[in-house]
């Protein structure tokens, strides 16, 4: 990580510094504050602030420079002091962000379908890389996924196919129709790998099914009926798909609901959710808590696996813990959240329950 910069050497007279340092400050005691824990008096909603005592506030992030800077605060407020650099169209900042996915090494990956690429942002190394490709390689990427090996798997709702990366980025191959065979997929969305078993789960709205592969791309299961249905097991348009704990969550948007199923597409249990489309997010994490965004009201609802609504977080706006078009989300394996903030072109990191804070920040 960089070192603060020395203001005085850059040539910037006292008063400004002074102004800097001002700002410094100020910017210190906001973020001391969304860090902070909610108060009890208000155990099932945010403070205001973008936490409660559920959820923290740790970062943000939407471009290259979150990764190698290492003091965002400075850079923004010289950014007032100064002016903003100016500079052509960047290809290293978030346009249309959609979904998001860790890897083993803690690499995030956020897919972008107004830049036509994955961006990778590598914080414990402080890099910066994109995955993308020439022709109809990431035509319209939304669902990633990553395997036990760090490979990364890409769907594209444009091609119907899924795009297979291995861990240093390079492309190896599609997950699509054999030559002369109906196509896997029409249009894929949500993408989940079980890392016991390597099979591949991914959402197809317009078909209504979750779609089962090996890694070879062979398909060998499909959940759901042709036109849909409303009844246990069936979906209408299932967007986003999480494996936990040997369980299927499927999210399906048409019925508003979450169904939870075995791997082998057996029903279980759902949990109604008002209402749903193709922005709203699901996560679970490693106690079977279940997150999804609202998009429209801009908030995160949180259930429990017994169904049962837990606590709401967050409002609309462009403050830290605030949203516009909150979608995709993410729970890595240190308990961190991660949600994209689609309009505000960021994704927005947060600590669950006090756990694991260092690993968060």
């Amino acid at each position: 990580m960089e070192k603060l910069w020395a203001l005085r050497s850059t040539g910037i007279p006292r008063g400004i510094c002074a102004l800097v340092v001002c700002f410094l400050a100020l910017a210190s005691g906001a973020a001391q504050v969304a860090g902070a824990p909610a108060s009890k008096a208000r155990p099932s909603n945010d403070d205001g602030n973008g936490t409660s005592e559920h959820l923290s506030f740790v970062r943000e992030f939407s471009s290259a420079q979150d990764v190698k800077r290492a003091h965002p605060v400075l850079d923004r407020t010289l950014d007032i002091v100064a002016g903003p650099k100016q500079a052509g169209r960047a290809v290293d900042v978030l346009e249309t962000p959609y979904a998001v996915t860790t890897d083993s090494s803690h690499r995030v990956f956020v897919t972008d379908i107004g830049a036509k690429a994955v961006h990778v942002f590598d914080f414990v190394h402080a890099k910066y890389s994109r995955l993308e490709g020439t022709g109809d390689r990431l035509s319209r990427p939304v669902g990633v996924a990553a395997d036990r090996e760090d490979n990364v798997y890409v769907t594209d709702s444009s091609s119907g196919a899924i795009l297979v990366y291995d861990s240093k980025g390079k492309f190896r191959r599609y997950l699509k129709e054999s030559k002369g065979r109906e196509s896997y997929f029409e249009a894929p969305m949500g993408i989940a790998v079980d890392a016991a078993t390597d099979h591949i789960y991914v959402c197809d709205p317009p078909r209504h099914m979750v779609i089962v592969l090996d890694k070879s791309g062979h398909v060998f299961g499909r959940f759901g009926k042709r036109g849909g249905g409303t009844e246990p097991g069936e979906f209408r348009y299932p967007t986003q798909i999480v494996v936990a704990g040997g369980e299927l969550v499927v999210l399906d948007s048409g019925n508003h609901r979450v169904q939870i199923l075995d791997v082998r597409g057996h029903f279980l249990r759902e949990i109604k959710v008002g209402y749903t489309d193709d922005r709203t997010g699901l996560a679970v994490d490693s106690d079977r808590k279940i997150y999804v965004t609202d998009a429209t009201l801009n908030r995160i609802r949180v259930f429990s696996r017994d169904s049962q609504s837990l606590y709401e977080l967050g409002r609309s706006g462009k403050a830290l813990g605030e949203f516009n078009g909150a979608s995709g989300m993410w729970v890595d394996s240190e308990h961190c959240l991660y949600v994209v903030d689609a309009r505000n072109k960021r994704v927005q990191v947060f600590q669950i329950d006090g756990q694991n804070a260092n690993r968060c920040q």
